[in-house]
């Protein structure tokens, strides 16, 4: 894979190496060179060998070459006439403790420009410029780290909207006659499982049962969803009063008539206190009662589009009836209100999110928008929006407008729950040194065109915003990490510093790649970097979405970011823990 021209200048002291055979008389250019960012797989694989007399990048750069050579060749100075004299290597700096803290000397202040007019009757005009300072902040998963931005001055606050969240707490589940709370107790109507088929005829038989928490260790099919019950009492979704039920969730398992997982890659069935880590923002809670509703769907439909969406809407309908019991319940009886505010702060880098979801169709599809929280009816499939970004606001995300449908692999994947309580989007929304203006979800479509045509509409539309920096974040791995490089690369072409987070690891290493791939959060928790198949354990919370918006904050102060190891290193991770939450401790 060859260069273009600011890709030579970034590698200019980097080894040479032609990416195609070269014949004699040929001036080099970035055009015959190869790519270094893929030298560890080539020097893995004996493709190509860099010896110490092998030239680099910007020495070569103009030179004429006297010979043939093949392609993969490192190149010396016996094939060349016309090169560039070699610099003399100016010497290193020395390397900063990584996790000594850099503070500002006492009675330091971030800079101010100063102008003085004494024609203008004495004009004496001090002007704070703002500047960086403060405590260590990891660049990259493998770099240098550097100092933190020192919070700038305010210039001003927006509360745009505002979701007031009234949280009731369920100390105990059961299956009745009709759904009903009171005093703690929730009912849940055992016949709605008859009206639920009924208006979905896919589902051939569905059932529901109770799981306490001293209880788990009962079989499961796989895990299609974990769903929170809440409900607006006033405004939509984003806006207004929202009732929400605490200490308990809904979970959707399926099988079809055959007794095939419906899943994809992964399938997370098996006893539940050992196929799903609890405490993820995507999953029950170590103390939360499940109510599990399994559906069988009819023979075959379950790797359709149809037939996880029926088990889906099945399930909704079921929370449907518990939503209406709680819309009228009174305010004073509620454990806690929670206060939920879209604030834009003025003046402080604009930053988007950008949640790239599941988009190739069948199982892999998510809703937007529906009626109520985290349900389905009313929401907008965004493989029928055609996979182009869809911006929600901070309060529109956090108050359940998502409801995952997707059936990828278990351990990436991203539950309906985890976006009503999104780690990432929490912490950017009351981060006080940035301006989050939105959050962009894009879909991944399975056709290599359209996912041209949605990733370029993604990077016209941060274009439009006049936004400072990015961080795009994506489950699964494999088909979607074409689109995220090219999502990477649309907001780095325009200047615009970004942040890439995902799964990688050992087993969904990336496969493509560009110049702005340079800073990259690990999510893999998996000891040996597979799919581990245990429900949410690769997916983000709160410790990498810290990393992921400190690393944002150095490449929006320019801080040097250092290329990571070759292969994925835990190691390298832990370092970068340590020192995030040294950061977050002050």
């Amino acid at each position: 894979m060859s260069m273009t021209n600011e890709h030579a200048e970034q590698y200019k002291d980097k080894p040479a190496v032609v990416c195609c055979r070269a014949t004699k008389g040929t001036v080099i250019t970035a055009a015959e060179l190869e790519d270094p960012a893929i030298f560890p797989d080539l020097e893995e694989s004996g493709l190509i060998t860099i010896t110490p007399d092998t030239l680099t990048v910007g020495e070569v750069i103009g030179a004429t070459l006297v010979k043939d050579v093949d392609g993969l060749t490192s190149l010396t100075a016996d094939m060349f006439e016309g090169l560039k004299p070699k610099a003399a290597a100016a010497p290193a700096a020395a390397a900063a403790p990584a996790a000594a803290p850099m503070a500002a000397p006492a009675g330091a202040c971030a800079g101010f420009l100063h102008i003085k007019a004494d024609s203008v009757t004495g004009l004496d005009l001090t002007i704070p410029l703002g500047g960086y300072a403060g405590g260590p902040m990891p660049a990259f998963e493998g770099a240098t780290v550097a100092a933190a931005a020192a919070p700038a001055a305010a210039k001003g606050e927006k509360v745009i909207s505002t979701v007031e969240r009234r949280h009731f707490s369920v100390k105990e589940v059961k299956l009745g006659d009709k759904t009903a709370f009171e005093n703690g107790v929730l009912t849940i109507n055992k016949n709605a499982t008859k009206s639920a088929m009924a208006a979905f005829p896919l589902i051939k038989k569905m059932e529901i049962d109770i799981i306490t928490p001293d209880k788990r260790h009962v079989h499961t099919e796989t895990v299609m969803d974990v769903v929170p019950v809440a409900v607006k009492v006033e405004g939509e979704i984003g806006t207004g009063i929202t009732n929400t039920l605490d200490d308990m969730v809904f979970m959707l398992t399926g099988i079809d008539e055959d007794g095939t997982q419906v899943h994809e890659f992964g399938s997370s069935d098996g006893f539940m206190d050992e196929t799903i880590i609890y405490g993820r923002p995507g999953c029950p809670d170590h103390n939360d009662i499940i109510v599990r509703v399994h559906c069988v769907l009819e023979r075959l439909t379950g790797m359709e589009r149809r037939g996880p969406m029926a088990a889906h809407a099945a399930c909704d309908h079921i929370i449907q009836e518990v939503r209406d019991v709680i819309k009228g319940l009174e305010a004073s009886k509620a454990k806690e209100v929670q206060k939920l505010e879209y604030v834009r702060r003025f003046g402080k880098p604009r930053i988007l999110l950008v949640k790239e979801i599941m988009g190739q169709g069948a199982m892999h599809d998510n809703i937007i928008l529906p009626m109520e929280p985290a349900g389905v009816l009313g929401g907008r499939p965004n493989v029928d929006l055609g996979n182009v970004p869809v911006v929600l606001n901070v309060n529109e995300v956090l108050d359940g407008g998502i409801h995952a449908l997707c059936c990828i692999g278990p351990a990436s994947k991203e539950m309906t729950r985890h976006y009503f309580r999104e780690p990432i989007v929490t912490l950017m929304a009351n981060d006080p040194e940035i301006d989050l203006v939105g959050v962009a979800f894009v879909g991944s479509p399975q056709v290599n065109d359209e996912k041209t045509f949605v990733s370029k509409r993604l990077g016209a539309m941060a274009e439009t915003m006049d936004i400072d920096g990015c961080i795009v974040t994506t489950e699964g791995f494999g088909n979607n990490h074409i689109d995220f490089a090219s999502h990477i690369e649309q907001m780095g072409k325009r200047g615009i510093k970004v942040v890439g987070v995902s799964y990688c690891a050992y087993q969904g290493q990336l496969v493509v790649g560009n110049q702005y791939t340079d800073a990259m959060v690990e999510l893999n928790k998996d000891a040996g970097g597979f799919e581990s198949e245990r429900l949410g354990e690769n997916t983000l919370i709160e410790a990498d979405a810290q990393r992921a918006v400190l690393m944002l904050k150095n490449k929006l102060a320019g801080v040097a970011i250092s290329a990571p190891p070759a292969k994925w290193s835990q190691d390298v991770v832990d370092a970068n823990k340590k020192i995030v939450e040294s950061v977050y401790k002050k």
